[in-house]
């Protein structure tokens, strides 16, 4: 077992945990902290947390750091949830840190991945990093602490979103949305979803719609929807599943030619606005059935197929409101437009649909 020995200040800060800074070379780092990037084991189940590398951000920082007055004055934050030893002084100040170095007990890089990523490429360059560490008592903690230290910072909110069901004790902005991204994830790598891996993330960039969208529609739901009502029923969690996956499954029935193999770019249906628009639909059509089951929603949907223009032609609003089919963009006054559109379509067209049932 290797060890790394290091002189460490405690900065007075949390009495929770414990905080050091020193001084360590890149490539000794690299030995004891690893960058832990987000993915899906084989079962779905979330894994790490980190972005994917971006090659050109990194090509830049390793032609800056090859030159010989390169700085690099930024810290690389890293946690640990164990196989560290801390030797205090007499007054607390300081303390000689010990890291052992074996398969279970490593540190995570929470932040500056990408500078130790181009680092790792100038193997001859004896550098080294300002190193901020903090000890965390396990792993959904130390995820807690790389949402909470990135979410100031620029890094994707996408990746934000898609780590919050896995952490608790979040603030109430971050925890609002964790339950929307907690259904979109089940919406998209559960077996029995109707859009299982169609939304994009990112473990799951292949995808074509945009998990965010879904999470608006989530969380508009759970306010003031159909998902509010389902609160105090015991399935809940399982009826919100129902409710989307049977919803948007009929939507891919009723208007396949503007659904399947099809891109944002290609149709309006699959792109954010069109995801939001028919989510106010789907309230609609709860509203009058409370019924979330797929065949309660396609009569309705139906009434719709020659009305819209998802893929070609022009959207009709009404007299002297004509839109071209890809002129309508993920802002409220266009997808609140187009909804109400095809409220008033339904509306006009489903009158009798009760009694044809």
């Amino acid at each position: 077992m290797k060890k790394f020995t290091y002189q460490a200040i405690l900065p007075a800060q949390s009495n929770e945990f414990l905080v050091f800074g020193f001084c360590a070379k890149a490539k000794d780092l690299l030995e004891f902290a690893k960058i832990d990037r987000i993915g899906r084991s084989e079962d779905g189940s979330l894994k790490g947390f980190q972005r994917p590398q971006v090659s050109n951000h990194i090509n830049e920082i390793r032609k800056y750091l090859e030159q010989d007055e390169a700085v690099l004055p930024n810290s690389v934050v890293v946690a640990f949830t164990s196989g560290i030893d801390v030797n205090k002084s007499a007054d607390g100040k300081t303390a000689t840190i010990t890291i052992q170095n074996d398969d279970s007990n490593r540190g995570f890089i929470v932040d500056g991945q990408q500078r130790l990523t181009a680092l790792s490429g100038l193997p001859d360059k004896e550098f080294e990093v300002f190193v901020s560490g903090i000890l965390c008592s396990n792993e959904d903690e130390l995820r807690k602490q790389f949402i909470l230290i990135n979410n100031t910072r620029p890094l994707p909110k996408t990746l934000i979103y898609e780590l919050l069901p896995t952490v608790d004790g979040l603030p109430h902005r971050l925890s609002s949305r964790a339950a929307a991204a907690g259904l979109v994830e089940q919406l998209n790598f559960d077996e029995m979803s109707s859009l299982k891996g169609q939304i994009k993330q990112h473990t799951n960039p292949t995808g074509s719609i945009q998990d965010t969208a879904f999470q608006r529609v989530i969380m508009n739901s759970l306010q003031d929807g159909a998902m509010r009502d389902f609160i105090k029923d015991e399935a809940s969690e399982n009826r919100q599943f129902l409710l989307l996956s049977n919803f948007y499954g009929a939507v891919q029935q009723v208007f396949p030619y503007a659904w399947e193999d099809h891109k944002p770019r290609t149709s309006r249906l699959v792109h954010s606005v069109g995801i939001m628009a028919t989510g106010y639909v789907m309230e609609f059509i709860y509203a009058k059935t409370k019924s979330i089951e797929k065949d309660s929603f396609v009569p309705y949907l139906e009434k719709l197929v020659d009305h819209c223009a998802w893929i070609e032609g022009t959207w009709n609003f009404g007299e002297g409101n004509q839109r071209p089919w890809n002129g309508l963009q993920f802002i409220p006054r266009d997808y609140l437009e187009l909804s109400q559109y095809l409220i008033r379509q339904i509306k006009s067209k489903a009158i009798n649909l009760e009694h044809e049932q």
